[in-house]
């Protein structure tokens, strides 16, 4: 890589983040205003969200448009509804909704104009343990590759707390399976740090393969709602890593703030928190 340039990376806010709107018009500019350059949405276990996998051409228009008239780009969808409708589930009507799934968040990705489709890498969550569950969540996830191939979609595998895709080393052995430039790993820096794991060595486990980056901070047993800085996560060595391979791209700041109304205030720390650390390990910051 002598003589390539350094990395870059555009910041972004997960939307659980901001304070929930009436309208899709009235959310997107809080991005702008917190200082960020994208959002990355979810369609969660949760009706309100899941059901944004049904919507019809128009709503799918009214979103895309209120994105763009904001100067909003959406990064990404997070389809952890994956945990409820599991993709390993013993029960083959289970994972035939899965796979329903795992399309319609393709088509929708498509539609809205988002290159990234984030699956959570649960095998079957509400289920006892199962050694044959990881075969059927791999059988189940690849079986969208067609699909996104011809839509344009990347499919990223998030390393999640739990027991099963927990370390990036456990996404790339899927990726591998894969063997496809439409399947891919989407790194979580705080889940790296929940496990116990180097952020250092997973990272470069993951080289090469990394479309987008979630950052948040942790405590042992504690993968949400901790303050950046307040945690275990070594945004030092990963960030250190990432300027290493000269990693571009988007970092996606993954937070809750429940609808607090000091959310952007509270967003705006993260961001200034996480740009002193990217900037020190010699990243360029870019808000395209």
């Amino acid at each position: 890589m002598t003589g390539s340039p350094p990395g870059s990376v555009m910041l972004g806010i997960y939307e659980k983040a901001l304070v929930s709107a009436p309208t899709w018009e009235e959310f997107f500019p809080q991005v702008r205003e917190g200082g960020f350059g994208f959002v990355d949405l979810s369609i969660d276990e949760t009706p309100e969200r899941s059901a944004r996998l049904e919507w019809d051409a128009e709503q799918r228009s009214e979103v895309a448009r209120a994105a763009r008239n904001a100067g909003v780009l959406i990064g990404g969808l997070c389809l952890s509804v994956h945990r409820s409708v599991m993709p390993g589930s013993a029960d083959p009507e289970m994972r035939e909704r899965a796979r329903q799934v795992l399309e319609a968040g393709i088509r929708l990705a498509h539609d809205l104009g988002v290159g990234v489709l984030q699956l959570a890498g649960y095998y079957a969550h509400y289920e006892p343990p199962d050694p044959g569950a990881r075969e059927r969540y791999i059988e189940t996830m690849l079986s969208g590759i067609p699909l996104a191939a011809q839509l344009g979609v990347v499919l990223a595998i998030e390393n999640v707390d739990g027991h099963d895709i927990a370390s990036i080393g456990d996404a790339m052995s899927v990726v591998r399976e894969a063997d496809s430039p439409w399947f891919q790993v989407y790194p979580d820096v705080g889940n790296i740090a929940e496990h116990g794991g180097d952020a250092t060595q997973e990272l470069r486990d993951g080289e090469g393969h990394m479309v987008a980056i979630h950052v948040k901070d942790v405590l042992p047993g504690q993968p949400r709602r901790i303050p950046f800085g307040e945690g275990v996560a070594d945004f030092d060595a990963a960030f250190d890593e990432l300027a290493r391979q000269r990693w571009s791209g988007r970092v996606m700041l993954e937070m809750w703030n429940d609808d607090a109304p000091d959310s952007i205030e509270t967003c705006i720390r993260a961001r200034e928190f996480i740009t002193e650390k990217a900037r020190r390990a010699g990243l360029l910051i870019t808000h395209h």
